[in-house]
């Protein structure tokens, strides 16, 4: 690995490196990536070696103080070696691609669009977290609250491969802000990833009759370009039924490419499906957004808990969960998976 890293820091000072941007940022994403790899088992190399030295200190001499330090030590190890073992998970074919999530309420409203809203928030936290940059390639806004779908670019190292975690139906309880009765409500919301596989690395031909695209005027929030033009996109594929949507640039020329690319994406990892005989590998099960079909139940009242049904993990403290810690959950996700 450290080879590879001396052979792409090379090609970076190379005069034509910046010739083409998007795949310079691709190769420094890539040796950033694998930087990573290599410098946390340099650390971790390091942390076991203190540890051994002190460890023989401890045996001349008994010193409290030192005992505190060497298991304060071990405990930081730890966490750093599941911290790189989480890593190491994440290498499946397509792991390392960037990825679109896109949120869609199921029956239910205003309940469920505002359960959409929250969930959007905590990918977004999320992403912060991971340091990944975030864009908003569609939003439908919900008819008194929430929102009705939306599609976001998440781009970083392995974006998919945690993501692609997250797939399913999330299922929410909670005491409705929206019933003045004050009754127990139950929402539901499918999230689904999908890989953003390199166009020019996949042979997919769509042909003008096999789709339907429409315009329309951007609904989200922000810049001067929204609601003053028809630049919205949408996208239909005919056979698939599949639709995509983007809304983010400020031209109908960029949106409709951007759709594009992602129909392209969508379509090319349906093909991978029929070639593989296990259809999760990649795209995961496809699955009603209603009872019975959830992968994870967040539960605000009577108590306070968010479970996976995948993997039984759980925790009580709902709050950091919805503020974007779910690395515990895909890391339990990812281990069941191996």
């Amino acid at each position: 690995m450290e080879t590879q890293i001396h052979e792409n820091e090379d090609r970076m000072l190379h005069p034509d490196f910046w010739n083409d941007p998007e795949e310079a940022q691709k190769l420094i994403d890539s040796n950033n990536h694998i930087k990573k790899i290599v410098d946390g088992f340099n650390d971790l190399r390091d942390s076991v070696d203190d540890i051994e030295v002190s460890l023989e200190l401890l045996k001349e001499e008994d010193d409290e103080d030192m005992r505190e330090m060497i298991d304060e030590n071990v405990k930081e190890t730890e966490e750093k070696f599941d911290e790189y073992e989480l890593n190491i998970l994440l290498s499946d074919e397509h792991d390392y691609l960037d990825a679109v999530l896109e949120l869609h309420p199921g029956a239910g409203g205003t309940e469920s669009q505002d359960w959409a809203e929250m969930l959007l928030r905590m990918y977004q936290r999320y992403a912060e977290q991971q340091d990944f940059k975030v864009e908003t390639m569609d939003f439908q806004a919900g008819d008194e609250a929430g929102v009705k779908s939306v599609t976001l670019s998440i781009k970083g190292p392995n974006a998919y491969g945690l993501l692609k975690a997250e797939k399913g139906v999330h299922r929410l309880v909670r005491i409705s802000p929206f019933d003045s009765s004050g009754r127990r409500h139950t929402s539901f919301v499918s999230c689904e990833v999908t890989p953003q596989f390199d166009n020019d690395d996949i042979s997919i031909e769509v042909k003008s009759e096999d789709i339907s695209v429409d315009t329309y005027r951007s609904s989200g929030a922000g810049g001067q370009h929204v609601n003053t033009s028809d630049s919205a996109v949408r996208i239909t594929h005919h056979e698939t039924g599949i639709v995509v949507t983007c809304q983010n640039e400020r031209s109908q020329i960029k949106n409709r490419e951007q759709a594009m690319k992602m129909l392209k994406s969508k379509l090319y990892q349906k093909e991978l499906e029929k070639q593989q005989a296990e259809i999760d590998a990649v795209k995961g099960e496809q699955k009603e957004i209603g009872w019975g079909s959830q992968i994870r139940s967040y539960v605000f009242h009577p108590y306070s808990m968010i479970k996976d049904h995948r993997t039984n993990y759980e925790v009580g403290n709902t709050s950091k969960v919805m503020d974007g810690d779910l690395n515990p959950f895909i890391e339990a996700y990812l281990r069941e998976n191996i």
